[in-house]
Order: C-alpha cells, then structure tokens, then sequence
C-alpha cells in the first residue's frame, strides 16, 4: 500500500519519508493497519484483509521452488535493501516483478501479515489474529535497511500490534 492509497483511505500520511506518494506507506502499526482495512472495506464494499504468513510467503515465492529472493536469485534487481537503497523507501514497482507479477515482496519494507509470530513456524497455514491482540505478529520480506539474507522469501520478522517503525509497511489481501 502505497503512501497515496493510504491517505485517499485515512486522510493522513504517516510515513517517515515523505514527498514520494508512489513509495510505500510505512510507520504504520498492525493495529493501525487494522482501522485503514476497516474504513477501506467499508468505502469500497469488498474484503481486503492482511495475508496470513502463508498467503504471504506462497505470492513472494510466486510459484517457483528454489529462488534465492522473491522473483530470482540476483537481490539488486528484485529488492531495495541496505546495499542499494541509499537507506530510504523507493516507489513501488521498480524492480523485477516476481513470477505471479508481483513488486516489491523483496526488500523496500517489511510488511505485517495477519498471523501471530510463531517460532516454529513451518509454512503451513496460520489463523489470522482479531484485533485487541498484544502478541507478536509476523512480519514478512525484509526492508531498506536490512542486509540481502533478511530480504529472503524464508526470513522472517515480529512486531507487537502497536509498533511503528520506518522499515514496516503491509499489502492487501483479498478474500473472494
């Protein structure tokens, strides 16, 4: 979700690194994420939702076993990570899509998923958490500032429902 998408939604734009409207929002918080989804599905009459981690290591992998990251094996072309990001966001979309077409699941920020942060966590399908939760959630994809082993299809981060950080954004999901 873009910095643009997020203010046509909630009026506001909390993003640390402002002035690029086609960047991704980020300094939002998974229960922040929680009211922009709500008055969202509201204005619009569908059901965007967060991706369970599942949901959202199956579109990152897109389709393909084996890559390295999100799309392929060479990090510079798919991602926005520490080496290449001159530490800062970059607008979506610039990068190599993966094989489901698909920007940005590599690198740029770390995006909430729905699901609680489990440790043993194996890839099998998770429950999505209510809102009112104070347990970690996973958040998925790497960011900015990460090295290129954190911007992995297979790493994985937490955060509490409250957090804000710079590297944090989220993408949508949709149920049918």
């Amino acid at each position: 979700v873009t910095q643009a998408q997020w203010q046509a939604v909630m009026g506001n734009n909390p993003a640390y690194f402002q002035g690029c409207t086609d960047c991704p929002v980020e300094k939002v918080s998974w229960n922040d994420v929680q009211d922009y989804l709500e008055k969202l599905n509201r204005q619009t009459g569908q059901k965007y939702r967060l991706p369970t981690e599942a949901e959202w290591e199956y579109a990152c992998r897109g389709g393909v076993a084996g890559q390295m990251y999100c799309g392929g094996n060479n990090p510079g072309s798919l991602a926005w990570y520490d080496g290449n990001s001159g530490l800062k966001t970059h607008p979506v979309g610039q990068k190599t899509a993966n094989d489901f077409g698909l920007y940005d699941m590599s690198g740029n920020v770390w995006e909430w998923t729905c699901s609680a942060y489990d440790s043993d966590y194996g890839g099998s399908e998770k429950e999505c958490k209510n809102n009112g939760t104070d347990a970690p959630l996973a958040l998925r994809g790497g960011g900015w500032f990460d090295h290129p082993a954190w911007v992995r299809p297979a790493s994985r981060g937490r955060g509490t429902p409250a957090y804000r950080g710079d590297t944090t954004g989220f993408r949508l999901a949709r149920s049918l």
